[in-house]
């Protein structure tokens, strides 16, 4: 399938379509096997879980004084860093949706935010040149110099989004209903929780605000926060994550240890308990393995036990 759509790029074209736009572009695609040359930047877009295995194909190609920009979910840049190297590491935090729904086609979910940064924090010439670049794909891009704030804000996004993506309702559906909001109240306070520990402060983006998740914030701001965050999917034509998609119609694994994976593991580094995000861990592999559907019979085994924690 990948080379199908490599194929399509480059003959009949990429289609792009959504309520931003429609239009058709070819563009030079190719596959791993066909690169050549060393580049100076790379944008890795690859799935959480093929991250290594792009490194492994992409590193030869990568010139000694080139980077890595993990337009990616996750942590990443960890992985990317050790890897590449740290300076040949740029993090990125997207927050538009868009799904391939077969080869030279893509639905772009609508306009989100792109922020990129030096994953030490400084900014450096080629981040301010590959920041004016993205600015011509979405005029708002932003340089900051603190991704690890979006990236871990984000991670707590993903926790609340896998939950929606255990039953078929839309997620905006799922986050607004207030008889739910103690799952994503308590996957949000767990998530923050670990990054507080390990020193990240988090940065809020369209219609989330992670500091009504952090430790001594109120059960109003979190509420309200959840709200909020129902809105962000009440006008939009996106009602199921990519984790409900891959799930449901691609039956393909999808990035959950990743994603929360990661957040269970540095929260037992750093002595944090996150039961409520190893349960939801179990609940995606149940269904990936065929063992559970997906139901509200299976978020509400995560919604009782989240019940228990808040009551």
């Amino acid at each position: 399938m990948v080379e199908a759509h490599v194929e399509a790029c480059r003959t009949a074209g990429l289609r792009i379509e959504g309520a931003v736009d429609n239009f058709t572009q070819r563009v030079p695609a190719a596959t791993p096997e066909e690169i050549e040359g060393a580049h100076s930047r790379i944008l890795l877009a690859v799935k959480a879980q093929h991250t290594a295995a792009a490194l492994e194909q992409l590193l030869p190609h990568l010139a000694s004084d080139g980077y890595i920009l993990s337009a990616q979910n996750g942590l990443n840049e960890i992985l990317i860093a050790e890897k590449a190297g740290a300076n040949r590491t740029i993090g990125c935090y997207l927050g538009f949706g868009a799904d391939w729904l077969g080869p030279g086609q893509i639905r772009y979910g609508g306009r989100g935010e792109v922020v990129i940064g030096e994953i030490d924090g400084r900014s450096r010439p080629r981040t301010v040149e590959l920041h004016r670049m993205l600015m011509h794909f979405e005029p708002n891009a932003l340089l900051t110099d603190n991704i690890w704030g979006y990236l871990w804000s984000k991670l707590a996004l993903a926790a609340m989004l896998f939950a929606t993506a255990l039953n078929n309702e839309g997620m905006d559906v799922n986050i607004g209903d207030t008889k739910r909001a103690a799952v994503f109240e308590t996957l949000g306070r767990e998530v923050m929780n670990v990054a507080h520990a390990r020193g990240v402060t988090p940065v809020g983006f369209t219609n989330f605000e992670p500091l009504a998740f952090m430790p001594g914030a109120t059960d109003e701001e979190t509420r309200g926060a959840i709200a909020l965050l129902a809105h962000r999917w009440d006008n939009n034509a996106k009602k199921h994550s990519g984790f409900w998609r891959d799930m449901a119609v691609r039956k393909r694994r999808t990035e959950v240890d990743y994603l929360v994976g990661p957040v269970a593991e540095l929260g037992r580094e750093a002595g944090i308990d996150t039961p409520a995000t190893r349960l939801l861990l179990d609940l995606v592999h149940d269904i990936e393995g065929g063992r559970r559907q997906q139901s509200w019979d299976t978020f509400k085994i995560l919604l009782d036990h989240c019940e228990t924690r808040v009551h």
